[in-house]
């Protein structure tokens, strides 16, 4: 993966972005215009946004912690980064680390409720179109019960 991770940052243009899959990997890179790279390996279910922002974030406080002077000469071993650590451990779970995908998935939540919810009303209310139907159905029966019964009786009357 470190020669993939180079090969991606080596061929990504500078201050832009992009994710590529490698395998049953996604490698997500963002290079500054600093030219300072960072790469982010997820699996494909890994949202990209979250990926791109955790690079953006680290990339921020590692050019705040370390002088660009030693950037040149330093490898991934030669740097004491800790607060790596700390990113990766917060970002385990993008919905938590991440408020617009929390959000996202509160709504979609949302919608699946407000849909189960709709169809139950369209299901109420074909069921009162069936009862007025039928009502009106034995409205006109018993008009039609009520105008038989008036010609029986009209050649009866009793006094």
């Amino acid at each position: 993966m470190a020669f993939v991770s180079k090969t991606i940052v080596e061929r990504t243009q500078i201050a832009a972005r992009q994710s590529v899959k490698e395998g049953e990997y996604m490698c997500h890179v963002y290079v500054r215009s600093d030219s300072l790279a960072g790469v982010v390996i997820s699996d494909h279910e890994y949202p990209s946004r979250v990926s791109h922002t955790l690079i953006t974030k680290v990339l921020d406080e590692f050019a705040a912690k370390i002088p660009a002077s030693s950037w040149a000469a330093a490898n991934e071993t030669t740097i004491n980064f800790p607060q790596l650590n700390v990113y990766l451990a917060k970002y385990q779970n993008p919905r938590e680390a991440d408020a617009m995908t929390k959000i996202q998935d509160e709504l979609d939540e949302t919608k699946i409720i407000l849909h189960n919810t709709i169809e139950a009303v369209l299901d109420r209310g074909e069921k009162l179109d069936d009862l007025v139907s039928k009502s009106e159905g034995l409205s006109m029966q018993s008009k039609a019960f009520y105008k038989t019964a008036r010609k029986t009786n009209s050649c009866c009357t009793f006094t």
